[in-house]
């Protein structure tokens, strides 16, 4: 097969994988949890769960899933008489079977598959790095282009020159043809991706931001609020949660986790 041959199916292939996997219906899969301890209540709709160890109470409902993650809405309140430090990434859990076994870890079967909460502060941090890599993946995507377009060009020139009939001279041109439409699809893609990425930076750094519950220190009656974000286990069907200020309290909230899986399709107009 020509040089050109093979670009011209590559670029082909690529768009046809694409027009078909954003077309054709999906299976998606959504995490759902609900507490299963504590004194659990229904508030505006939801099951909440409270439990206190020490003078330290945390209040705990499911809210959504985000991302690579699995939200929880807490609230720390500090009912003791001296004051104490919340830090979010101090929430972890542990993972397990459907009776209640506690599973292994992947990468070495005798510990405990158990997880923090994600760091806020070192989330964020993280952010900046990601565009910056998002950037220059976009950088090699447009010399890549330029490498493939220079290609098209020269083999297009070529064949026009050497053709030998008017049927060769049509199908050459037929084939450049798909080349250059392929090639300013591979653009819109690239950048498409590239802008869908950023966005998604923008609301990373902005749930690290505004929405997590961050690290500080409550005077006693204080409480704080925020969102708590637990790596996803998709084997898991109950999160053991505990949030520990080491030599005070160790909270233990638990958690019955659901995939549900729902059909997604393009809309029929």
């Amino acid at each position: 097969m020509k040089a050109f041959s093979v670009l011209t199916y590559t670029l082909v292939t690529s768009l046809l994988a694409v027009a078909i996997s954003s077309c054709a219906p999906t299976l998606t899969t959504t995490y759902r949890l609900e507490p299963v301890s504590g004194d659990v209540a229904m508030i505006e709709g939801r099951p909440v769960t409270k439990a206190q160890q020490n003078g330290v109470g945390v209040v705990a409902s499911f809210e959504r899933e985000d991302l690579e993650f699995v939200t929880l809405d807490i609230e720390v309140k500090n009912r003791t008489d001296h004051a104490i430090d919340v830090n979010p990434s101090d929430f972890h859990f542990t993972a397990l079977g459907a009776a209640q076994d506690t599973l292994p870890e992947p990468t070495n079967a005798s510990l405990a598959l158990s997880r923090a909460a994600a760091d806020p502060a070192y989330e964020a941090g993280r952010v900046g790095f990601k565009r910056k890599q998002e950037e220059k993946r976009l950088k090699k995507a447009k010399v890549l282009n330029t490498i493939l377009m220079v290609a098209v060009i020269a083999s297009d020139v070529s064949s026009s020159s050497n053709s030998r009939s008017y049927r060769e001279y049509a199908t050459n041109q037929v084939a450049h043809g798909i080349a250059y439409q392929g090639l300013a699809a591979k653009r819109i893609i690239d950048y498409s991706t590239f802008a869908n990425r950023m966005q998604r930076y923008d609301y990373e750094e902005y749930r690290w931001r505004e929405l997590a519950l961050k690290a500080n220190t409550l005077a006693p009656g204080e409480s704080v609020r925020g969102f708590v974000y637990l790596p996803k286990v998709a084997n898991a069907r109950y999160l053991a949660v505990n949030y520990t200020i080491p030599e005070q309290a160790n909270v233990p909230l638990l958690f019955k986790q659901e995939l549900v899986q729902q059909r997604q399709g393009r809309p029929r107009r």
